[in-house]
């Protein structure tokens, strides 16, 4: 059974921006003279830090440099549709005004304000939409919360459950508007049940809220793929890509093994011509400033969707897709097929596509391309393009094929 959100503003995003930030910002991948051997956010568990000198870096977490506005600004820029913030990660510590945990950056740091009901304003004055990430099993904070690669026999799973995963459940989705999703993850040991409760908890408050593939017991509304996991084939219900900049989600300054702003408009559109969404993490450092090189990386492929957009947003997978070129990616919507170019080329022959053309056009210009379109010996319809010297794009060139037929034919190959 394909998964259906039954929300049409996440069926058309396809982009969204992630947001890991929490106390292991402070650290950054190192405690005690040791570099964390994975992902900075998991530095707690990794180096078995104890809860109590764990706890120590609230009083030190002041992130003076954090503008929600800005956030949403760029998140806007970079052609974003959507927001997931961390409000509480594995680590247990809440990055807004939780009322029945007094570890949260109200109650426990200097900086003393809910950066959750900021960055909720500001996303409601830019009409963009809010999500939140929330770690239902894991809290490394709560003696009775799941912890990875530790035993976890003993533990009174209920009561932290009852106590404090329900009751923060409800205060972020209660405390701060409407709220588009609520991202869960790592069930660990949540039975069927508890899920379940979880999943009918959220849609008790806020039923329009989706809840993520990653709640456990396969009841989340849309498929989440592993980290930074593309499926080899297009996918036709909803789902999405969790995925990094670099080898990591929360800030770690010795990761600079940054993806190019070419690696990111590749990913995206294989993502997107395969049915998918693209949630795309930035780790904030603990002043609150965006790394640069996060910010460099972002602006650029906001450069190619503010030109190429149309090619993203509200594209359908293309079914079914038995087309392969090399350098050549296809994403569709009714009556439209594109054809994204990522190596420069005189011309592109296409095979077996049954679609009459009404017009072709490179879609960041507008300029008109000259199309062929005749039957080969073998009986093979063809498509053949010329393509101007002067790409638009080095990364990307996109051409818009407007078609009589509302979706692209890709007729059987012929042997």
């Amino acid at each position: 059974m394909l998964k259906d959100t039954k929300q049409q503003w996440f069926k058309d995003a396809k982009y969204g921006l992630f947001i890991h930030w929490g106390l292991y910002s402070i650290l950054a991948g190192e405690y005690n003279g040791k570099t964390t051997p994975t992902i900075a956010e998991w530095i707690m568990n990794e180096l078995d830090i104890p809860v109590k000198e764990y706890e120590k870096l609230a009083s030190r977490f002041n992130p003076v440099h954090f503008d929600a506005e800005e956030y949403v600004k760029l998140a806007c820029n970079w052609g974003m549709k959507y927001i997931t913030i961390t409000s509480k990660h594995h680590d247990g510590f809440a990055m807004y005004h939780s009322k029945c945990s007094k570890y949260n950056i109200v109650d426990a740091t200097p900086y003393g304000r809910d950066v959750i009901a900021q960055l909720a304003a500001a996303c409601k004055k830019y009409d963009i939409k809010l999500c939140f990430y929330y770690s239902q099993a894991q809290d490394w904070h709560d003696p009775d919360g799941y912890m990875a690669n530790h035993n976890n026999e003993g533990k009174n799973f209920r009561r932290y459950f009852d106590e404090k995963c329900l009751p923060q459940i409800k205060e972020i989705l209660t405390m701060y508007g409407e709220i588009g999703m609520i991202w869960f993850d790592t069930p660990m040991g949540i039975t069927a049940e508890e899920s379940r409760e979880i999943f009918d908890f959220v849609k008790s408050i806020q039923p329009d809220c989706i809840v993520s593939g990653r709640i456990g017991n396969n009841l989340g509304e849309y498929m989440t793929t592993g980290d930074n996991f593309i499926p080899a084939l297009p996918y036709y219900g909803d789902w999405e890509v969790p995925a990094t900049l670099n080898d990591t989600w929360g800030f770690k300054k010795s990761d600079h093994n940054w993806k190019s702003a070419k690696d990111v408009i590749r990913l995206m559109v294989k993502i997107v011509s395969r049915g998918g969404n693209y949630l795309l993490n930035i780790g904030p450092d603990a002043l609150g400033d965006i790394p640069k090189e996060s910010v460099d990386i972002l602006n650029r492929v906001g450069e190619f969707l503010r030109l190429n957009g149309d090619s993203i947003y509200g594209t359908r997978a293309i079914e079914p897709y038995v087309y392969d070129v090399e350098d050549c990616l296809f994403t569709a919507k009714p009556h439209n097929l594109f054809i994204h170019l990522m190596k420069r080329m005189d011309r592109l022959k296409l095979l077996n596509i049954g679609n009459r053309i009404e017009r072709a056009y490179l879609l960041a210009t507008g300029e008109e391309l000259e199309v062929d379109c005749r039957q080969t010996c073998e009986g093979d319809n063809s498509w053949e393009f010329r393509l101007p010297q002067a790409w638009p794009d080095d990364i990307d060139t996109v051409i818009c094929v407007e078609t009589f037929e509302e979706k692209p034919v890709f007729e059987p190959l012929q042997q």
